[in-house]
């Protein structure tokens, strides 16, 4: 059985008050959670430690880049073990944002993979294609490319802490989202690319981004290759996102 995980990226949000309040009634909300789903906090680093605080063991904490170096003179970067250092368990890499904001390249993501597999994390890797790549029919080649690339230095004994999440650039933010069938549709295409690659493909979770909220989390969870979310605007407010984490039934 995968892992069902929802995990909350604040992206560049967050304060020690909101840590402390928001972070502690997700906690308090989850206690009632039956259904097996795992839940990440995903602040900005210099927060980790105050979620931690918060989180008392009942929520995984991951951050939400690292340097492909594990030390050295890179003035800003932390590295992976820092991240395990501090109590980390998942890494995000390559989310939309740090490929068009950033510059990084698929090839970048790869190195990133590779060093956080290295210190021995949970690597969330993320894949989308834009709307121009959509509307021209190359959503699936651009997102296989992602995957092809971004993976390409996991071996194969590494594969058990590998997470793809796939968001639709064109969905980040905007409050457009996916119909349940275009997002299993992709999520079934990344599957078969794993599988290609001679991963355990139908072991690995695949979580979906972009925009979603309580009012859609119970459609595109119902989908057979969907196995969470990885959750931007609605993992700041307490309610709407331990909502969406309900949408997990019992035994799934």
């Amino acid at each position: 059985m995968r892992r069902k995980i929802v995990a909350g990226n604040w992206k560049m949000n967050g304060s020690k008050d909101l840590s402390e309040k928001l972070v502690g009634s997700i906690r308090f909300e989850a206690e009632s959670l039956d259904n097996g789903v795992e839940i990440v906090i995903i602040p900005p680093a210099i927060y980790i430690g105050d979620v931690l605080k918060q989180a008392q063991g009942a929520l995984s904490v991951g951050v939400q880049n690292v340097g492909q170096w594990q030390s050295g003179a890179y003035t800003g970067e932390i590295s992976s073990d820092m991240a395990k250092d501090a109590g980390c368990r998942y890494v995000l890499v390559g989310h939309s944002e740090r490929r068009q904001l950033f510059g990084e390249t698929d090839e970048l993501v790869a190195a990133k993979v590779s060093s956080v597999l290295f210190s021995g994390l949970v690597v969330i890797v993320c894949v989308g294609e834009t709307l121009e790549e959509r509307e021209s029919g190359q959503a699936e080649s651009a997102v296989s490319s992602q995957v092809r690339t971004g993976l390409s230095l996991v071996a194969q004994g590494e594969w058990q802490n590998v997470v793809v999440a796939y968001e639709p650039v064109w969905a980040i933010g905007t409050g457009k989202t996916a119909t349940s069938d275009d997002a299993q549709t992709m999520h079934a295409a990344i599957r078969s690319v794993l599988k290609d690659m001679g991963a355990p493909a139908d072991e690995i979770s695949l979580l979906y981004g972009g925009s979603v909220k309580a009012d859609n989390a119970a459609a595109l969870f119902a989908e057979p290759d969907i196995d969470g979310g990885l959750i931007g605007g609605a993992s700041l407010v307490a309610k709407d996102f331990v909502s969406i984490c309900r949408y997990f039934p019992a035994g799934t």
